[in-house]
């Protein structure tokens, strides 16, 4: 399948999903159709999708793909919601420790719970759980851009004497990691869409190399201004005068404000105060066979390094003690 003028990781309409196969990228752009939640699960496990909200989201629309396209079905709706309640026990099995996943299949089961309460036909049962993994999409799109919103205005507030922003960015939190528009990531369309956008840079982010393989193939297809660099020049290209903020995804928030994300993240944060030509880290080895590895997936930035943590709700700043109210901002919320 061709992609679209807006690049989009997951392409789905009711009874078809394509899934952009991102070991590929970016030598090759090449969509999978995903018939049901076996090949969900395994372009998951395969890192065929990546991002914690896009493999949730992939998740749980391979499941809908699969039920929409069942010829027959003889059974209750009792029988109909235990059916999706293993696949999606399945579909977490892929990826135990992403958060975002295990999250949407609990609230899924929620939705066919509730439904197996109220209706008696197995069909019943299908189509709303076919309707809440199809609003999920779109909550998740609507949300991202609320994320780039809300930062986009953050970053003018906090920045007010420059014009425009030269932002650095770490891995890839963009509409490859997510059903559209991204993250961090987003927060940079924004600036650029508001035209405040001086240039984006981008970090290569080994060993996996998302930040040159995926970040960059993002920014040059939106045409957004951008430089790959190498993991070992950010402190230097920061102490050049070169960036005005450095914005990255969080794959957990504590509730005292320090957050946890791809390793090198903490460096990044530190560092305001050699290109590849491997596959991507998924193809030939470019080390010496033998030696010993240290790769931990994640490190932690603590709070203090932290100015504000952009949500879809807003953005949480520091009060005048220095530290984030998370459960201040969370009550708000809900009043």
């Amino acid at each position: 399948m061709e992609p679209v003028s807006s690049l989009q990781a997951i392409c789905y309409k009711r009874g078809s999903l394509q899934l952009l196969d991102q070991r590929k990228l970016p030598l090759e752009t090449i969509y999978l159709d995903i018939q049901d939640a076996a090949d969900g699960w395994s372009a998951i496990r395969d890192m065929v999708v990546r991002g914690a909200p896009a493999i949730a989201i992939a998740a749980a629309l391979s499941l809908a793909v699969e039920v929409f396209n069942l010829e027959a079905f003889n059974g209750t709706s009792d029988d109909a919601a235990s059916f999706l309640n293993k696949k999606l026990e399945y579909l977490v099995s892929s990826r135990p420790t992403a958060v975002n996943l295990s999250d949407a299949a609990t609230k899924l089961k929620e939705v066919i719970s509730k439904a197996a309460a109220t209706v008696s036909e197995a069909q019943s049962i299908f189509q709303a759980y076919i309707e809440a993994a199809e609003i999920m999409l779109k909550d998740d799109v609507s949300s991202n851009k609320a994320i780039g919103s809300h930062g986009a205005s953050f970053l003018q507030h906090q920045l007010k004497n420059s014009k425009r922003l030269s932002i650095l960015t770490h891995c890839n939190t963009g509409s490859l990691a997510t059903a559209g528009y991204g993250t961090a990531l987003g927060v940079i369309r924004a600036v650029h869409t508001e035209g405040l956008l001086e240039r984006a840079y981008c970090t290569e982010t080994r060993p996996f190399n998302q930040g040159s393989r995926l970040t960059a193939f993002e920014l040059v297809h939106d045409n957004i201004p951008a430089t790959l660099i190498a993991d070992s020049a950010a402190a230097a290209l920061m102490k050049d005068g070169r960036v005005d903020a450095v914005i990255v995804g969080a794959d957990r928030v504590a509730a005292n404000g320090d957050t946890a994300n791809k390793i090198g993240t903490y460096s990044l944060a530190l560092s305001p105060k050699e290109l590849t030509h491997s596959h991507g880290g998924l193809g030939e080895p470019i080390a010496a066979s033998g030696i010993s590895v240290w790769n931990p997936a994640f490190d932690v930035t603590p709070a203090n390094l932290i100015a504000g943590i952009v949500t879809e709700k807003g953005v949480i700043t520091k009060m005048r003690s220095e530290a984030f109210d998370i459960k201040d901002f969370v009550q708000k919320l809900d009043q």
